[in-house]
């Protein structure tokens, strides 16, 4: 298992091996230990899977406060995704920055998103399947989330912004300023 540490390095790209023949391939998608030994202590108590129709589907900004705040691992079984992380932790040297990776069924790669950062991804491919482990569960109280686009992160979307597809609940998401607060930095 490939572990590598991204510019923030809470946030952590992890590549399986795939082992393939004529039939097909074999992968370890998960493996506990290896991942302690990464330094990710994580208990995953839910998976979820999301499915996209049109590349441009735009996911996110999201997170969960409180007690019911969420990391996950994600991962890519179809298609491709622009994934990223924008570290909302309050005191953070890195607060309001973001890091992101391309996960694609190709590449195997997965993004480990710890507890403090805002997730979203864009699908670069048509019928793209997303598959995510969570700390905790899903919490509708505490869903929090912020606008895809806002100026302050500035994110460089695939997607131009006249094309990208949203839920209406994402599409009215509040501006950055509103996570002011959400999670505080515990070096």
């Amino acid at each position: 298992m490939r572990i590598e540490r991204l510019a923030i390095p809470e946030v952590v790209l992890i590549t399986p091996p795939r082992f393939g023949d004529d039939r097909g391939f074999f992968s370890e998608t998960w493996r506990q230990d290896r991942l302690e030994a990464a330094g990710i202590a994580a208990r995953f108590v839910q998976d979820n899977h999301s499915r996209s129709v049109p590349a441009g589907v735009v996911r996110g900004l999201h997170c969960q406060i409180g007690a019911a705040a969420q990391g996950k691992l994600v991962r890519v079984v179809r298609g491709a995704i622009w994934d990223v992380a924008v570290d909302i932790r309050a005191g953070s040297p890195s607060f309001g920055q973001y890091v992101a990776a391309e996960l694609t069924a190709e590449n195997w790669a997965q993004l480990w998103v710890p507890e403090g950062f805002l997730h979203g991804f864009c699908t670069t491919a048509p019928d793209t399947e997303v598959i995510y482990k969570v700390t905790t569960h899903y919490a509708p109280d505490a869903e929090r989330g912020v606008a895809w686009n806002d100026p302050t992160i500035a994110l460089p979307w695939p997607v131009a912004p006249e094309n990208a597809v949203l839920s209406g609940k994402d599409a009215a998401l509040p501006g950055f300023a509103a996570c002011h607060g959400w999670f505080a930095y515990d070096p």
